[in-house]
């Protein structure tokens, strides 16, 4: 939970009881509270939301990055030379890369389940239920004998966990000024996974090889699967609903819940399933020419990142065993975990996204700069340290930013999320082409590739930002703005909607 010190200022100027926002009224049970009591009950009610949800889909999204990503470190384990692939054959690596994020199945739903899950409001059970078929099909992963039954079992695994991540981004019911850090724990769990998988992976391939007439690789599925599938369990008992329909919250905390939102944003939030048209809310998204400045930055920050799929082959070219490859994959990811909240957390202090997203940037843009231009051991291995907290400070920033530019209607966050989420990860694609171990050390083009990318995130960061003010002047001038408080000249940026920039 964050206590910022501007979350306490903002809620000590609370309107009074007789106050409105920008022509909008308070509902009675929240506009009778005095300034000091609302602080006090929204403390309440943002440290009773964050112990019950940021644990728990941190702990979920750990598992379902491990479940997506852990075909890699089957690699290592055993899987080629068990299902007789070659591992310079193009299937093999075509495979390898898709696999993390089973593209396909993965792309194709992740619009599809985020305008379900807005029009059932119901997250605590879809979101768990997802969870318990994904960790089934990924268990079976131990099954397949052949590389057709491989792909087959990992594209119904990526059908099924499209609905994890966008929806999370979806879920998070929090106000502008409380989401970036938000994202950042949420994303965190995706970033622990990478320094965790590492070490739970060289556990299991060092001790479990062969134990019960099973390979390492396939113990790696099985354990994982298990747990996810167990963990699935406790997180419907646990994580809320949205506001409206969370049981255990008290109907005052119920009503200062849906007043934070409209309040910040002017407009309500989700109702009920009456008001959720699934195709308005895509067609809202896809006219808006933010979202796809967004998939723009989004998918060149991506794009970069996708090293991190192959993390544990660019960490081998240092010439280390397997199970120290392995160990070596973990500190660039605990770095990155320190250094993405910090981030994070600063720019929701701020209220600013461009320039925390434009500097991680040119730190990621310099590491993949010197990977391709030495061979050397030291200035190698710094190199990963600093590439992967560089397009992940700046990748989490982005998320906030798109729930913070395209806030409402509900169905339309909800598509232009898993729009966004999905598209950019079509990089997964061609990338699997620039990690062949025939391109060690250096991975010359996916370098080039890399930095081509971060520069064209960088290009859309600009263009949106510029967009972004442009809009304020006009809120500024109380001219209409889609989505937004109008309020009088020269009062919306006291009582309105303003797009953070």
């Amino acid at each position: 939970m964050s206590n910022a010190p501007s979350e306490d200022i903002d809620v000590k100027n609370a309107v009074s009881n007789e106050e409105t926002v920008a022509g909008l009224r308070a509902p009675e049970i929240i506009a009778r509270l005095t300034p000091e009591q609302r602080l006090e009950l929204e403390t309440r009610l943002r440290k009773k939301i964050d112990l019950r949800l940021l644990p728990m889909i941190i702990l979920m999204y750990i598992l379902n990055y491990i479940d997506r990503n852990n075909i890699a470190a089957a690699k290592l384990a055993g899987l080629p030379e068990d299902l007789h692939l070659d591992p310079n054959a193009s299937e093999f690596q075509v495979g390898i890369l898709i696999f993390p994020f089973q593209h396909h199945s993965y792309l194709l739903m992740q619009i599809p389940s985020n305008l379900f899950l807005n029009k059932i409001g119901k997250p605590a059970l879809y979101l768990p239920g997802c969870m318990m078929v994904w960790g089934v099909i990924s268990a079976a992963t131990a099954a397949v004998t052949n590389f057709s039954g491989l792909i087959a079992v990992r594209f119904f695994l990526g059908f099924v966990e499209a609905a994890y991540f966008p929806g999370c981004l979806y879920y998070l019911s929090y106000t502008r000024k409380e989401l970036g850090l938000r994202t950042a724990i949420l994303y965190s769990g995706a970033l622990i996974s990478g320094a965790f998988s590492g070490l739970i992976s060289a556990g299991i391939t060092q001790n479990m090889d062969g134990a019960r007439g099973l390979g390492a690789w396939q113990w790696l599925f099985i354990i994982e699967g298990v747990i996810t599938v167990g963990i699935s369990f406790m997180a419907a008992f646990i994580l809320p609903n949205f506001p409206r329909t969370t049981s255990w919250l008290t109907e005052e905390e119920k009503a200062l819940a849906i007043w934070r939102l409209e309040e910040d944003i002017g407009q309500d939030d989700w109702i009920d399933s009456e008001h959720q048209s699934l195709w308005e809310g895509a067609r809202l998204a896809f006219t808006d020419l933010k979202t796809w400045v967004l998939l723009v930055l989004l998918f060149g920050i991506v794009s970069s990142g996708s090293v991190t799929n192959f993390f544990p082959a660019v960490v081998k070219t240092l010439g280390y065993n397997n199970v120290n490859t392995l160990l070596l994959t973990c500190p660039p990811y605990v770095l990155t975990v320190i250094c993405t909240f910090i981030n994070a957390w600063h720019a929701d202090r701020t209220g600013e996204r461009y320039w925390h997203i434009i500097l991680s940037l040119v730190v990621a843009l310099a590491a993949f700069i010197l990977a391709a231009a030495t061979t050397s051991l030291a200035p190698r291995y710094v190199a990963m340290m600093l590439m992967v907290p560089g397009v992940y400070c700046a990748f989490v920033v982005a998320l906030a930013w798109i729930s913070n530019t395209l806030p409402r209607p509900p169905a339309k966050r909800a598509a232009a999320l898993a729009f966004i989420n999905a598209v950019s990860n079509a990089s997964s694609i061609y990338a699997s082409y620039m990690y062949e171990d025939r391109m060690a050390p250096r991975y010359v083009v996916a370098m080039a590739v890399n930095c081509g990318t971060i520069f064209l995130s960088m290009i859309a960061a600009t263009v949106l930002r510029f967009m972004l003010v442009r809009l304020n002047k006009k809120l500024d001038r109380g001219d209409f703005v889609e989505g937004a408080i109008n309020a009088i000249p020269g009062e919306a940026t006291q009582h309105g909607f303003r797009f953070k920039v």
